[in-house]
């Protein structure tokens, strides 16, 4: 923001290399590109909506995270979708605040994962106030900055956050995919014509950038179904003649069984 020229909103952000009316709606394949990210959305949020044991969610903070995200993964099929009928200033609002409130709610729960539930909420709230300032900013100010901002340091934080502290579940490996499969997509984006006219005109850069990151919530509700706590609780019964249970946290499950004349002469915690 200090060191880099302001980018202001324009005409030609709205110009798109495919603006083709196939079926009487205008921008055909960049609107309906968008109908991936309804199927994903409706679908993880539904699941989610269910408490969130078929995702082995743990923690309250968590579930919070992931609906959000889900919610906002749906909301871009609309917004996306009512901006590319008629591009315009006002309506490219709509497009890009559903997307940062998802991208708010997937690194929030990143963090959650990562370095705990209240550090997680507390920038779940956080960002999410910062990614509709920046949009209110952007409109105000006409200045693209912060938003372009608030994307890019998520896309460096994750991988470096990834190396540097353990997570909490398996499959970890998905976010540097989700990773790669958005920085791919923001390449398709910036090659807008030159895919399109590699394609001898059949798809643009901008429809496939919408394609590709559609995959990454599809990742990432790959990895919420497959993983699993690293290092579960595992219940120690048998203890005492009163069957009082006490929890070790440990990878490896095994079952202790202590006499009860021992348990009264030595205490054990």
């Amino acid at each position: 923001m200090l060191f880099t020229p302001k980018i202001p909103l324009s005409y030609n952000n709205h110009l798109y290399a495919d603006m083709r009316n196939l079926v009487g709606v205008p921008n055909t394949l960049n609107v309906i590109t968008n109908f991936p990210f309804l199927i994903v959305g409706v679908l993880g949020f539904v699941l989610c909506l269910g408490g969130g044991s078929f995702f082995n969610i743990r923690l309250p903070g968590e579930l919070w995270g992931w609906v959000l995200f889900c919610g906002g993964i749906a909301s871009v099929a609309f917004g996306s979708a009512y901006y590319h009928l008629r591009p315009d200033d006002n309506r490219v609002l709509l497009d890009t605040l559903p997307m940062m409130i998802a991208c708010s709610s997937l690194f929030s729960s990143f963090i959650l994962e990562r370095l705990g539930e209240r550090i997680g909420l507390s920038c779940l709230f956080s960002l999410l106030v910062l990614a509709v300032l920046s949009t209110v900013y952007a409109r105000t100010f006409n200045d693209l900055r912060l938003c372009m901002s608030f994307q890019l340091i998520q896309c460096i934080a994750i991988p470096i956050m990834t190396f540097l502290f353990p997570p909490k579940y398996t499959h970890s490996r998905y976010w540097l995919w989700t990773v790669g499969v958005c920085i791919l997509a923001k390449m398709e984006a910036l090659a807008d014509m030159r895919i399109y006219q590699a394609t001898n005109y059949v798809i643009s850069g901008h429809s496939l950038e919408h394609l590709c990151s559609a995959i990454a919530p599809v990742l990432i509700t790959v990895m919420l179904v497959h993983r699993s706590c690293r290092f579960p609780r595992i219940m120690v019964a048998d203890i005492s003649a009163d069957e009082e249970l006490c929890e070790i946290s440990s990878p490896c499950a095994f079952r202790i069984t202590l006499d009860p004349e021992r348990m009264k002469a030595r205490r054990i915690r």
